[in-house]
């Protein structure tokens, strides 16, 4: 049996640009992309925290400690600026593979800089 997990999340990210001109995909702050695990050209779930829109779209790298968070295409009518939103990567495996798995979670404050992170919600959950 094959398992589609969480591989990794950026939660609560505040939206900082829009752009409706481009072929589509959501630019993310480099340095966050390699905290949550989230590589170049990645397929991620986008789940608007503040109007409930969710879409799938590929990660492009933003430069490196910017904060950039820019939804870019026809999602660009899904989430505006100053949206906060969940970015979730996801990987399948085995169940004998997902036996202990932890996905890399990242809990983001609204300049987009990292509160908390760890493996796995549930620690996250417990430390509060």
């Amino acid at each position: 049996m094959i398992l589609t997990l969480l591989k990794g999340k950026l939660h609560r990210a505040t939206v900082t640009e829009s752009n409706l001109e481009y072929e589509g995909s959501i630019r993310i702050d480099a340095d966050l992309m390699k905290a949550s695990g989230i590589i170049n050209y990645e397929q991620v779930d986008v789940y608007d925290i503040s109007n409930g829109a969710r879409f799938t779209t590929y990660a492009v790298p933003a430069p490196g400690g910017s904060g950039t968070i820019c939804v870019m295409g026809a999602a660009a009518h899904l989430a505006k600026v100053g949206d906060l939103v969940i970015i979730a990567a996801y990987c399948q495996m085995s169940a004998e593979q997902a036996q202990g798995w932890k996905p890399k979670t990242v809990i983001l404050n609204e300049k987009n800089r990292i509160k908390e992170q760890g493996a796995g919600s549930r620690e996250q959950e417990e430390k509060r």
